[in-house]
């Protein structure tokens, strides 16, 4: 099962925006999806809760208290993984994942303490010899302004790049409050944030190819 780790070390990124429209993207291509919680606040299992029965399917797993097990099954495995956790502890998930999705937000704050994890996550050997990818995702963007000019200059000082650009947008907090995404969304409103999510995506299937 490809597994998913969406993580970084800074809280308030949008960590389980990310991870629910991943599984949601996955879930309504016709994948077998699992959504797993390790933030303790457990709001990606909230946001299944308030998920309607005519969505696309999404298994929810608990994983706040210890690690659950990667079905050896085809599918998507999604793990949202809270702030602030210890290295070992990330080196154990990046262990069991195909990939690491990293949101980050323009800002000194957010960047400084990106550029600190991920030089701990490139220190791991798994990532060094790329075998475990990392996809930066730039979260809450507005085109042509200074914050998202200098995102792209903070990711190629430090050896990244970005994946994709999530554009900020109400879309996401409207749709979260009941339980859905862009993805189960069909009408045209949604189309330009949707499309932002298209490198990601195809980021994920290249490596779930691989």
């Amino acid at each position: 099962m490809l597994t998913v780790l969406v993580s970084n070390i800074k809280g308030g990124v949008g960590k389980t925006t990310i991870s629910t429209h991943l599984a949601a993207a996955f879930a309504t291509s016709g994948h077998h999806t699992i959504l797993a919680e390790m933030d303790k606040q457990k709001s990606a299992l909230g946001w299944l809760k308030r998920r309607p029965g005519t969505a696309a399917p999404i298994v929810g797993e608990d994983w706040t208290k210890e690690l659950g097990e990667v079905p050896a099954k085809p599918g998507r495995l999604v793990i949202d993984v809270p702030a602030a956790m210890r290295p070992k502890e990330v080196e154990e998930l990046v262990r069991i994942a195909d990939l690491v999705v990293l949101p980050l937000l323009p800002g000194a704050f957010d960047e400084a303490a990106t550029a600190r994890f991920l030089k701990k996550l490139d220190e791991l050997k798994s990532i060094r010899k790329n075998k475990v990818p990392v996809a930066v995702v730039g979260n809450r963007l507005r085109p042509r302004t200074k914050a998202a000019d200098r995102l792209d200059l903070f990711l190629s000082d430090i050896g990244h790049q970005v994946a994709t650009r999530l554009r900020d947008s109400q879309l996401y907090p409207d749709l979260a409050s009941e339980g859905l995404s862009l993805f189960d969304i069909k009408t045209k409103r949604v189309a330009d944030a949707k499309a932002d999510w298209g490198p990601l995506l195809a980021f994920i299937e290249n490596v779930g190819r691989g």
